[in-house]
This record gives structure tokens, sequence and C-alpha cells, in this order.
């Protein structure tokens, strides 16, 4: 039988199609799956919590199989802790921890949320109970907040239906009730825990109740054994120092500094002449307050925009209008607002996602501040420029040689020159003799001819002299 030119072409075209899928099928085989690991190894604190958000978000965006938290922490900041058990419960990447000696309090919360535990022998979870920094419990209604925190937590993972003979038995995949047990020592798990104990698992205990899926000495063991990924690619998160700055700066006892140093700034700003420290320090430390707030997403440019309007208005009320009105008061209004909302996760004016604590949490940062830079401000009136460090900022105060001590009778009525800006407070020389004078009437230039309309606590309230214009 003649060979058939057709079929050896096609045979050929097979064999060519053969030889250019090779490389393609051996490419497929050698990708290897990826998991992302994020170290979560001190206190539970904004650092840390940047350290899951932006791991988090580089996994998915490596489109990573799994996430790997390697835990070893005695807990932390509840809010914090409640805003990365969030991210993990909502993570469309799965969530492993593995608990590498301590998981406590905060570090339970978060590690209750992931999608599997696994501990190594000897480590611990539990201990979830809020306390104050000398290690006190707080008030129930911390604890009340906590237990529901870490029992929805539990029921977020759902139920196992378990058919046995001819019995279907449901029960919770993480039994909430063990949770809440790690919180309150009231509850009582028959054959695990009496009420008068706070719950805390060992690695042994954590498997048989159904908090632990498996033991495992090392990550690398956790991912081949434990998640079943013999041949796979490792990337860990690696936070730069900028990171560090940024979670050291978005702490609440700094951020509340911040607030007493702008405040403090501006106050003392406008009690001295010229552009000096305290107008630098307020700008920096607005600057180191918004800064990474703006960049992490929370901060908006409306936000901003209005805590300078409530500069400009208080500026406004000092400088251009008598006395303490309207302008002031929006103005110190605006200010909170602008410090306030700028710690708030909400895009314009939608608030949905901004919970009770996270509004509570940003309310007491800035009054703490606000109420700090207040006293601060009462305290050092009475002591800058006579004693101390800061006795170089203001103006020096030096009676013997610089203003007068002795007040001349009939004082009152006569006329000198403004010889340091008025704003309200400033100096003012009359018959070559040098005092503390203060407006009456908003702001003075230097150089400018006042009357003393009275004297009172060593001080000369004056007035600026209007040009004659009779005979004009």
């Amino acid at each position: 039988m003649a060979n058939n030119p057709n079929r050896k072409s096609v045979s050929r075209l097979w064999r060519l199609l053969f030889v250019l899928l090779i490389p393609c099928l051996s490419a497929a085989e050698v990708q290897r799956p990826l998991i992302y690991k994020i170290d979560i190894k001190r206190e539970i604190d904004q650092t840390t919590q940047l350290y899951l958000s932006q791991g988090l978000a580089e996994a998915n965006a490596l489109n990573a199989a799994g996430v790997l938290i390697h835990m070893n922490t005695y807990g932390g900041q509840v809010d914090m802790a409640d805003s990365m058990r969030t991210a993990i419960l909502y993570s469309p990447i799965p969530v492993y921890v593995f608990i590498d000696n301590n998981a406590a309090s905060a570090g339970a919360l978060i590690s209750i949320a992931a999608k599997k535990i696994y501990m190594r022998k000897g480590a611990n979870i539990g201990a979830a109970t809020v306390v104050n920094q000398t290690g006190e419990a707080m008030p129930d209604k911390y604890q009340s907040y906590m237990r529901a925190m870490i029992r929805s937590t539990a029921e977020a993972h759902g139920k196992d239906t378990i058919i046995q003979g001819r019995d279907t038995v449901v029960r919770w995949v993480r039994d909430p009730a063990i949770a809440e047990a790690m919180v309150d020592e009231r509850i009582a798990i028959p054959n695990l825990v009496d009420s008068t104990k706070v719950l805390t698992f060992t690695a042994e205990e954590a498997i048989r109740w159904g908090y632990c899926e498996g033991l495992a000495e090392s990550v690398d063991e956790v991912i081949t054994q434990c998640l079943g990924y013999p041949d796979y690619e490792l990337k860990s998160y690696a936070p730069t120092w900028l990171d560090n700055l940024k979670g050291f700066l978005m702490n609440p006892a700094i951020q509340s500094l911040l607030i007493l140093i702008i405040i403090g700034g501006i106050y003392f700003e406008l009690q001295t002449p010229g552009m000096g420290f305290p107008s630098a320090a307020a700008i920096l430390a607005a600057i180191l307050y918004f800064a990474p707030l703006y960049i992490d997403g929370l901060a908006q440019n409306w936000e901003i925009l209005v805590f300078i309007c409530g500069i400009l208005l208080v500026a406004v009320e000092i400088f251009v209008l008598p006395g303490f009105g309207v302008a002031g008061i929006g103005g110190i209004i605006l200010i909170i607002l602008g410090l306030t909302l700028s710690l708030l996760n909400n895009f314009n004016f939608d608030f949905r996602n901004v919970t009770p604590p996270d509004f509570g949490r940003a309310t007491l940062t800035v009054l703490l501040g606000l109420g700090a830079g207040f006293i601060l401000m009462l305290w050092l009136s009475n002591r800058i420029g006579n004693k101390g460090l800061l006795r170089k900022v203001a103006l020096n105060a030096d009676l013997e040689s610089s203003v007068s001590a002795h007040v001349p009778p009939g004082l009152t009525g006569k006329e000198g020159i403004a010889e340091t800006v008025l704003r309200p407070s400033g100096k003012v020389r009359i018959d070559d003799e040098w005092y503390d004078g203060v407006s009456e009437a908003g702001f003075i230039d230097k150089g400018t001819k006042v009357k003393v309309v009275r004297f009172e606590n060593a001080q000369v309230y004056v007035q600026p002299v209007r040009p004659d214009t009779s005979n004009a």
C-alpha cells in the first residue's frame, strides 16, 4: 500500500506540537505554590497591626497560596488585636498560625481568627483577660466586650456536621464557650476548667478540644507536613525602618503628645514676637501627626483642611476680632474635628466602617492631647522666661535692666512706643522706661505709637494712638 502524503504531514505536525509543548509543561511543573510568612513576635500594637495589613496586601498581590503567621507574643492592645483578627477573618487568602511558644491575650484572639492553628510542643494559647498596665484586670465592661469579640471570632468558623452511625451530630469547629473561658474565669467547661480559673491551653489540650490542628517544630514542618506543600516557595514580610516609624507615630500616646506640642506651640507663638521655635515645633508635630495617617489612608485631604481652617479661625479671633466669640469657638471645634476624623477609617462622611471602640479611642486620644496641652500652657505661662531650660525661649523678663519695677505716678494716659509686636502681649517704652504691655485693641505692630489706658498686675494696658484728622 502506498504511503499517504497527507497522513505523513499530519504525523509531522503532531510531533512538532509535542516538542513545542514540552517547555510549557515543564514550566507548569516547576511553578511552586507561594507561602507568605508574617512574623508577630512582639507586643500587639500599631506596628504589628501595620505588619499584618501590609503583609496581607502583598500576599494578595503575589497571589499566594496561603499566609502563615509565625507567632510568639504575650498580647498587647485589644483595639489593634480587633483590627488584626478582622483582617484575618475576611482575608481572601487562607491564613494559618504557627504558635511558637506563646499566644496569650490579644495573641490568642488573633490566633482563633485563623483558618488553622498549629503549635510547637510546650506552647500555650489563652489567658485573654483584659488587663491594665500594672497587670490588674480591667472593669467588667471591658471584659464584656472582649468576651463577645472572642466568642464571635470562634463562631465565625461555623459548625461541622458529623454522622456517627445513625446519629447526626452538629458541633462548633471552635467552641465559643471555650474561647469565652479564656477571658472570664466565671465560665465553667465540664472536664476542662472550673469557674475560678481563666483558661489557657497547652498544645496537647488545644488539639483535644479543637483549638489546634496539629503539632510542628518549625515553619517548614507546618508547610510540608501540616499544610501539604512538599515543594513550595517561601516569602517573608520584611518591615522597613519607615514601617517601624509609622507604627511608632501612630501610637495613641505619641499622637496625644504630638497634639500637645501642636497646641502648645501655637499658644506660645502667639505670645512671642516673630516666628521662632514654638511655631517650628507646632509645624513639625502637625507633620508627624498627619503624615503617617495620610500615607495609611486614614487622613484625607478634607480632614487636614478642616484642621488648617480651625487654626486660621483661631488666628483671626486673636489678631483681628476683639474678645473671644464665634470665630474662636468655631476654630477650636474644627481643630478637634480635624484631629479626630483623621484617626477614623471613614471615607468622606461615610462612617459605616467606624466601630464605637474606634471612635472612642480617637476621641480619647485627641482629648488627652488637648487637655495635657492646656495644663502645660497654664504651668509654663508662670514659669517660662524665669527659670529652667525654657528661659531662653521667651523674652527675658529682667526687671532690673529692661523693665521698670518702679511705677511712676500718673502712668495712665501717657503715650509711648511698642518696642515689640503686641499680640496681645509684648514690650512698650514709655518715658525711656520699658514695661510689659498688653494690647486692648488686637494686634499692634512694632514701632506703633500707643497710649496707656490702665495699669494692672505689673502690666500696662495700651491702645494704638490714632492720627488726629480733625484739621484735615
